[in-house]
């Protein structure tokens, strides 16, 4: 009797925004779905990029078959070359996505090494026992699938990031009739995305842009700017389509905008009429009502191409008074301060702003409530898990279900790390595997962890001080007034009154003690310090003492 159980391991995506990464593992065989990162948040001082922990992955990586992508987004994609210098596991993904990940690998030096297999919507390949689905889908990106893995227990259904569009610009509607014939079958698990599920209704369709993009630019002669996902190319297409039919060439600015477009039209997925598209140095050449430029920047990030033209710090570009600015996209939760920042100085710089809250310029990739209990009803699962999304997310998406009849016994909102073990009747969480965040900070992979990250903190709130001591080798007396070094805590010059107390503490601090021990020195000078500045200042600042022997 066969008593093995499908394992469900999330090491990514749940109770958060991004790093979207699931194990599934049955037997000795191991398939992962998505593979991606998630972006800094404020409180990651200095970090550049968080990755999945695949600690569990390395103990495991002879059973793993390879790697599944949903589409080409960083949240699924990004972590791909940082996995595979730790395991070499072949990627099955669309032309599309595979594209992607190629020029990711090739800024690693990745290439000559990796194994890419493309596959087609609709295809079904064989990993181990599993037998994985592509099912065509609709997101914000094209090539975008959701998956059925067909395994010995049974069927779980993964929609990847989706929504429900009936007029897609690529013409490929969501196979919905397929949704339906699994859940006719039966489906062991349906696996959710969760992330709009806090609005009611539909998720409109991307054709309501383009229409908007005709009508606004149609009343311009200045020059147009628009912001918009580099990895958005439906979005990137009808930017263009609206530019010829304005008579309009068009400019990219931005690094991962130039990059995707150039992969997008090689691969024949962005389609740009001969001479419509021109280099960013070459624009002076061209009367600005004649002109338009896609850039990156939709969330305000720091060095973003927009960000830098509304700083005045772009090489090639300055906004100047009656350029039109479109943000053609909506804040992720977080960065809602940095693209109000950047919309304010391009207010300032005098140009005219049209962003989601003034018109219909942006639409969502995910689908909303409505969508969510189609795909719900359609597929029928005996168990419910809902991800991608945050913890309210997750937790709103399982009531969603339990309205529809879900047994909240057959519900399980889950962290990352957590197993849930199925068979064909039962399932239940068992355990857990190690998860969690892994930091990117320059070549760094981490390297940087909590308490660096707290060292940062303290830094940036209350700053530095250094104070070096000079004591006698063979008696210990300090033969030397302390000197005292700060940073960020207070101007020396202006506080030379704060500056002597403080000398004087660590003097006093040192008179008490009377052995040599360099390490109860430096933990006698830092209290006595750190107890005085509170006390007297209300500020902890981070304290280094230094000791010289001569």
């Amino acid at each position: 009797m066969n008593k093995k159980k499908l394992k469900v391991i999330p090491l990514g995506g749940l109770g958060e925004i991004g790093k979207n990464m699931t194990v599934f593992e049955y037997g000795e065989d191991i398939i992962i779905a998505d593979c991606g990162i998630a972006f800094p948040d404020d409180e990651m001082l200095g970090i550049d990029l968080v990755l999945p922990d695949i600690t569990y992955l390395k103990r495991n990586a002879e059973k793993i078959k390879g790697i599944i992508i949903t589409h080409g987004h960083e949240d699924h994609i990004g972590a791909i070359p940082y996995v595979l210098k730790e395991i070499n596991i072949p990627i099955y993904g669309s032309r599309l996505a595979l594209g992607l990940i190629q020029n990711k690998l090739k800024e690693h030096d990745l290439v000559s090494t990796a194994i890419m297999v493309t596959v087609e919507q609709n295809q079904t390949i064989e990993l181990g026992v599993f037998k994985i689905e592509f099912i065509s889908s609709c997101h914000s990106i094209a090539d975008a699938m959701a998956l059925a893995i067909h395994t010995p227990v049974g069927v779980v259904v993964h929609t990847g990031d989706f929504k429900i569009d009936y007029t897609p610009i690529n013409g490929e509607v969501i196979n919905l009739g397929r949704f339906a014939e699994l859940g006719n079958k039966g489906v062991l698990l349906l696996m959710s995305d969760s992330t709009n599920v806090e609005r009611p209704g539909y998720t409109m369709s991307e054709r309501v842009v383009g229409e908007s993009f005709e009508r606004i630019f149609d009343e311009v002669s200045n020059r147009i700017i628009v912001a918009t996902f580099a990895s958005n190319i439906h979005r990137v297409q009808q930017i263009f389509d609206a530019a010829v039919r304005c008579n309009r060439k068009v400019a990219l600015s931005g690094r991962s905008m130039i990059n995707v477009a150039n992969v997008a039209i090689e691969l024949g997925y962005l389609h740009v009429p001969e001479g419509t598209l021109i280099d960013i140095n070459d624009i002076n050449k061209y009367t600005h009502d004649k002109l338009m430029i896609i850039t990156t920047g939709s969330q305000g990030e720091p060095m973003s191409a927009l960000s830098r033209m509304a700083a005045s710090t772009h090489r090639q570009l300055e906004v100047i008074p009656g350029d039109l600015v479109v943000i053609s996209a909506t804040p992720i939760p977080g960065n809602e301060k940095t693209v109000s920042r950047v919309i304010n100085q391009l207010f300032k710089k005098g140009a005219n702003v049209i962003y989601n809250s003034l018109d219909e310029i942006h639409v969502s990739g995910h689908a909303c409530q409505e969508e969510l209990k189609l795909i719900y009803n359609l597929t029928r699962p005996k168990f419910f898990m809902p991800v991608h999304g945050e913890y309210r997310h997750l937790k709103q998406h399982a009531n969603l279900a339990h309205s529809m009849g879900m047994p909240k016994e057959n519900t399980f909102v889950m962290d990352i790390g957590n197993v849930l073990e199925l068979d064909s009747k039962s399932a239940k969480l068992i355990g857990n595997v190690p998860a969690g965040k892994i930091f990117v900070d320059g070549l760094g992979v981490g390297d940087v962890g909590n308490i660096v990250l707290r060292d940062r903190r303290l830094l940036s709130q209350d700053g530095l001080v250094v104070v070096i001591v000079t004591i006698e080798k063979e008696s210990g007396m300090i033969i030397a007034e302390p000197d005292i070094i700060s940073r960020g805590f207070v101007y020396v010059r202006e506080s030379e009154q704060l500056i002597e107390q403080m000398r004087k503490v660590t003097v006093a601090a040192l008179d008490k003690y009377d052995g040599k021990e360099w390490a109860t020195i430096k933990m006698v000078v830092k209290d006595a310090l750190k107890e005085y500045l509170y006390t007297n200042v209300k500020r902890n600042p981070m304290i280094i003492p230094v000791v010289i022997e001569v």
